[in-house]
């Protein structure tokens, strides 16, 4: 999804999403044309949107699955921000974007793991995904992302 909403601050509003399945593992996505790119799917807010449906419709659109597919187990309590790095800033978009204030959320799969599909959007966002273990993302993701990594894993350690 391109734009979104900034606040005042500079933060673009965005979700996150943590999926596990039975057996406490996690999905994480290797992000199209960027062999060290891993993350945890997430997105921008529109303007006419809640956090859970901004939710809903990057569920679909990154790993192609259904409201009907997971079971939502918690949403972060407070939102949770981060700085962009000034190399990954685009200086030219108005207003200014900084970094991301998520809400992130828990969800458990319900389906089986082939209706997982990567291309149900025009622009996929990830090109693979695997299963790993529940701190495998802390110590793998981007490093200006690992704080915001850090508080999530913490928040849904016990619901997992």
């Amino acid at each position: 999804m391109d734009g979104g909403v900034i606040d005042k601050r500079g933060y673009r509003l965005n979700v996150g999403i943590m999926l596990v399945n039975r057996q406490g593992e996690l999905l994480w996505g290797r992000r199209v044309g960027n062999r060290n790119a891993w993350q945890f799917p997430q997105g921008g807010i529109a303007v006419d949107e809640t956090p859970r449906q901004a939710m809903y419709r990057e569920l679909a659109e990154e790993l192609g699955l259904d409201p009907d597919d997971v079971a939502c187990l918690a949403e972060t309590k407070k939102w949770l921000r981060y700085r962009l790095p000034k190399q990954f800033r685009r200086y030219n978009s108005k207003p200014r974007c900084v970094g991301q204030k998520q809400k992130w959320f828990l969800l458990r799969l319900l389906a089986n793991e082939n209706r997982i599909q990567l291309d149900r959007s025009e622009n996929p966002e990830f090109e693979r995904w695997q299963w790993v273990t529940y701190w495998y993302p802390l110590h793998h993701v981007i490093e200006f992302k690992r704080d915001v990594y850090r508080n999530v894993l913490q928040e849904f350690e016990e619901l997992v």
